[in-house]
């Protein structure tokens, strides 16, 4: 037996190393519970993703909601530029639409967070690599 959980993790591009962290701790780990693998498929969107070449907004909207649509959680790490992202509030708009729940990552260091993400999310964690992994174990799960 294997638990696969598809996880989307949204990012902006200006604060990519965010998204790069999560995705290692994620991905590029070995993790289990009860002795039992999970195998988490990637469903985010990376930089060289042809949904960037969408012509237009509504493209590209559809294009983030299939990715979501594909994910079991979605992790938005919880730093202030989420405010200004409309990127962000259309993948929030997503899961809430597929009814997907959101983990909050609050970054390293990162005093201020989001009201935005922080409002969406079903649970948020510090940035710490088991505080992710649980907290997207729990969404699945729970």
């Amino acid at each position: 037996m294997t638990y696969n959980i598809g996880v989307f993790i949204s990012h902006s591009w200006t604060y990519s190393e965010h998204y790069k962290k999560i995705a290692e701790w994620v991905f590029q780990e070995s993790w289990s519970i009860n002795s039992i693998p999970i195998l988490f498929k990637d469903c985010s969107v990376p930089k060289d993703d042809p949904i960037h070449n969408a012509s237009n907004g509504e493209e590209l909207k559809k294009a983030i909601y299939a990715k979501i649509s594909e994910s079991d959680v979605i992790v938005i790490p919880s730093g202030m530029y989420a405010n200004y992202s409309n990127w962000i509030k259309k993948e929030i708009d997503g899961a809430q639409l597929y009814r997907k729940p959101i983990l909050a990552v609050n970054p390293y260091g990162q005093e201020r967070k989001s009201g935005i993400v922080l409002d969406s999310a079903a649970e948020g964690v510090g940035w710490n690599k088991k505080s992710v992994v649980g907290g997207i174990w729990r969404l699945f799960s729970g």
